[in-house]
């Protein structure tokens, strides 16, 4: 990337922390509700927009109505096991042009759950089955949260860092 565009992209990014700080405050996310595995990297330092998990709808509507990011691209979802957490990244772009804005959230491994973006993007539908498929990741208010890839009697989420790889048992049964 070139340095005027990384220019633009964290002039793009400030404002929109910016309008977000003040239109949306609750749903910035403080730092450290996942703190770092003592002598271990931080893996969560970011300067991207980091908004609370459950307030993510909100923040995409904002987004495109307020600040003209009409285009969701993509979702993925990252394991971040020492940590606790899942992180999912969002990249929303303006017809318009220029660099895309990353937001991201983190959610708990115990109960990985937030808002769908599908009724409002509906071309967010593959992304967050994919994201349930193959991480356990529950987006609340999914019109068809099922299996995308995997076939429905398989047991876990094999992108999950935890998932125990002992063999493919379904061949040899």
């Amino acid at each position: 990337m070139s340095d005027d565009n990384s220019e633009l992209s964290a002039r793009q990014r400030d404002e929109a922390r910016a309008a977000l700080q003040r239109d949306l405050p609750f749903a910035l996310s403080p730092s450290g509700s996942f703190p770092s595995p003592e002598g271990g990297p931080d893996l969560l330092a970011t300067s991207d927009i980091v908004v609370e998990a459950q307030q993510i709808a909100a923040v995409a509507r904002y987004l495109r109505a307020s600040l003209n990011y009409i285009y969701l691209s993509n979702i993925t979802a990252v394991d971040l096991l020492a940590h606790g957490c899942f992180e999912l990244v969002y990249h929303f772009y303006r017809l318009s042009g220029g660099p895309a804005l990353t937001i991201k959230t983190r959610l708990p491994r115990e109960k990985p759950e937030l808002p769908s973006l599908t009724p409002f993007w509906p071309g967010a539908a593959f992304q967050e089955r994919e994201a349930y498929d193959l991480f356990g990741i529950v987006f609340k208010g999914h019109p068809d949260l099922r299996r995308i890839y995997m076939w429905d009697e398989f047991e876990g989420f094999p992108m999950r860092k935890d998932f125990v790889r002992q063999g493919d048992k379904y061949l040899s049964e």
